[in-house]
């Protein structure tokens, strides 16, 4: 699942996207308004942690944009304003799909983006292959009827392989869809995630490397 965080306090930006990395999100990062709009414009994301007041471009106008793309984003808005004693949400932020008020741990986000990822969205299909079966949302592979225990990082790189079919996924596709596209890793933190997951899968080796490309399941 892909995530764009638009906040402008660069180091709450930061801990935001890494604690979604963590959970085997891909992440992009936006500082202010306009670079939110061209990120939208670009490619679609899943969930999109928004917060109000941005330079730039306000929050307010850059979720306008996200409805008006007719895109299916959810958005999290970061807000300093919180509900009043009756529990009712200010205008303006009617229209989101969750919020946030301010201050709040990094970690929150986490929770409230995982909760909008299962609403409205169909849950991913189990994926099968070569003797290979795969659930990414409860993260459970079997292959050949042994359970495998897999993190989340390498669920999510095996499911792209297998969805695959039998062709090459370039290694710089899994670092951007796995990792993000502002993620640090390069192509060496992909061979070593594809070491551990042939450890895991055992003998006979299932997934070949592609020289110079990147790695398949044939």
């Amino acid at each position: 699942m892909r995530v764009l965080v638009v906040e402008d306090e660069a180091s709450l930006a930061d801990g935001i996207a890494e604690c979604l990395r963590r959970e085997a999100y891909a992440v992009d990062v936006a500082y202010d308004g306009l670079a939110a709009l061209e990120r939208i414009g670009a490619r679609s994301y899943d969930v999109v942690v928004l917060d109000r007041d941005l330079p730039r471009v306000h929050g307010d106008e850059v979720h306008r944009g996200i409805v008006a793309s007719g895109g299916r984003s959810r958005v999290l808005m970061l807000t300093a304003t919180s509900p009043d004693a009756a529990g009712r949400l200010p205008g303006t932020l009617i229209g989101a799909d969750d919020y946030l008020a301010k201050p709040f741990a990094p970690v929150e986000v986490t929770t409230k983006v995982r909760a909008l990822a299962r609403r409205g969205f169909p849950s991913p299909p189990v994926l099968f292959r070569r003797g290979v079966q795969l659930d990414p949302e409860r993260r459970r592979a079997v292959r050949d009827g042994r359970e495998i225990a897999l993190s989340a990082r390498e669920t999510a790189v095996l499911a792209e392989l297998l969805r695959a079919g039998g062709r090459t996924v370039a290694t710089r596709h899994l670092l951007s869809s796995v990792w993000g596209d502002d993620a640090a890793p390069s192509g060496n933190v992909v061979r070593v995630t594809v070491m551990r997951l042939r450890r895991k899968l055992g003998d006979p080796p299932l997934i070949r490397t592609v020289s110079g490309t990147g790695y398949r399941i044939p």
